[in-house]
């Protein structure tokens, strides 16, 4: 090996890589926890999850080895072009996607299985991370701020279309590493203020809502009344927020749980609240069909009881019984949380999330101390990703948000999520180790 990648290998952010690895070796240890079975023959068997997941480890590696030995300047230098393919491939996944569960969003060629929107992240943040380095841009300017977003969310459109609302709602991310750039705080506020709605909307009756908001609208106003008398604008801003809001939520919502979501989606969302799918979203009934269970509500239930079993301490590595007797659906995919719950307790869950946390922080850290703009906005795109899906996903097990496919960052199974995953992290690892020279 020559001296400079020596020197290269030297620069290399270790803690980045031992949180990785052994968050990576906590995933396997869970997922051999939920399948092993004393009848089993051997440890060794190629046709088990855990043993698939360690050979998608070793891709990882390979994978990771040589990200570390190219050129930094290659992701900023190609970074609009792959994300330009990486769109085109969303939209042939729109019409030639492998149909699974309901949703359009993998492509197969033979026996093999992708998700190209679980790669599109990568590019994603890569593009964003360019087109915020290039000299010409001016985040300051709305013009610059609606081509930001527009990268961000390009992505998400096309996800949406393959009928994949959990991973499209990931994208929305990347407005952390926007608001680290300058987004203004109004954007936050009427993010906010548009959740709130919806949730208003969900749990109120909508003339209750209007009469509601129509008040709010008054007070406000008589609040106001010394700047409503000498200027037009206001009038005209506040009857608009509350010509929107009224729209939002009674034509816009309503639309939307008629019209767009499928469900399986607005049974996890009412769940969620705690409520009964109302008569006029009720989709259970289309076609003769007869209304079934709620089973979002009941895969929530078992992972509820899985976890809270598992006490203090837990009941020990391998001694899971609602996980090792499958109890709970998708327990070693979304629901793989559960399996550290149940085995470790509170204290092994703890331990979990403050690996999750660590690396979070050491990855702000490492993006704080960037001279290129490129490699700081990538790095807060890779902990935006990564805390998204850590808190999503763990909230998701408890009961605390609907349960929309979200997997474990590195613990949950999956070819494309531990390929995407491992990939976010060489890439900001190969990018720091050269965070003295000026990327773009």
């Amino acid at each position: 090996m020559s001296s400079l990648r020596k020197a290269l290998f030297y620069r290399i952010d270790g803690i980045v890589l031992l949180l990785y690895v052994l968050l990576v070796a906590i995933g396997i240890m869970a997922i051999f926890s939920v399948e092993h079975r004393t009848t089993d023959v051997s440890i060794i068997m190629m046709n088990k999850s855990y043993m698939k997941q360690l050979v998608w480890f070793g891709y990882s590696l390979i994978l990771g080895f040589m990200i570390l030995l190219t050129d930094s300047k290659f992701f900023s230098s190609f970074a609009f072009l792959i994300y330009s393919i990486a769109l085109a491939v969303l939209v042939i996944t729109i019409f030639a996607g492998v149909d699974v569960k309901g949703s359009r969003s993998w492509l197969g060629v033979g026996s093999f299985r992708f998700q190209p929107g679980e790669i599109a992240k990568i590019f994603t943040a890569m593009a964003l991370a360019k087109f915020m380095s290039l000299p010409e841009t001016n985040f300051r300017k709305l013009k610059d701020r609606l081509l930001a977003v527009g990268i961000a969310l390009s992505p998400a459109v096309l996800i949406l279309l393959q009928k994949e609302t959990g991973l499209a709602l990931v994208y929305f991310c990347f407005f952390i590493a926007l608001y680290r750039e300058g987004l203004p705080n109004a954007v936050l506020v009427i993010g906010f203020s548009a959740v709130a709605l919806v949730l208003a909307t969900l749990l109120l009756d909508r003339r209750v809502l209007f009469i509601a908001l129509t008040v709010l609208g008054a007070l406000i106003a008589l609040l106001m009344r010394h700047t409503l008398r000498r200027r037009v604008e206001p009038w005209v801003l506040l009857i608009g927020i509350w010509l929107f809001c009224i729209a939002f939520s009674q034509v816009a919502v309503p639309f939307a749980f008629k019209h767009v979501l499928q469900r399986h989606q607005i049974d996890r969302i009412f769940s969620t609240l705690g409520k009964e799918v109302p008569d006029e979203y009720d989709k259970t009934m289309v076609a003769g069909e007869e209304k079934k269970g709620n089973s979002s509500e009941y895969n929530v239930l078992q992972s509820k009881i899985a976890i809270g079993s598992g006490g203090f301490w837990g009941k020990g590595f391998l001694n899971g019984t609602s996980t090792k007797n499958q109890f709970v659906p998708e327990q070693n995919t979304d629901f793989i949380f559960c399996a550290i719950g149940e085995q470790f307790g509170f204290v092994g869950s703890a331990a979990l999330v403050v690996i999750y946390i660590a690396l979070m922080l050491r990855i702000v850290f490492i993006a704080e101390r960037q001279r290129s703009v490129f490699t700081r906005v990538y790095a807060y795109c890779v902990a935006s990703i990564l805390f998204f899906h850590f808190a999503v996903n763990v909230c998701m097990t408890i009961g605390l948000m609907p349960v929309i496919g979200i997997t474990l960052p590195f613990l949950s199974y999956g070819g494309s999520s531990m390929l995407s995953f491992s990939i976010l992290i060489f890439i900001l690892v190969r990018l720091d180790a050269d965070r003295q020279a000026l990327i773009r």
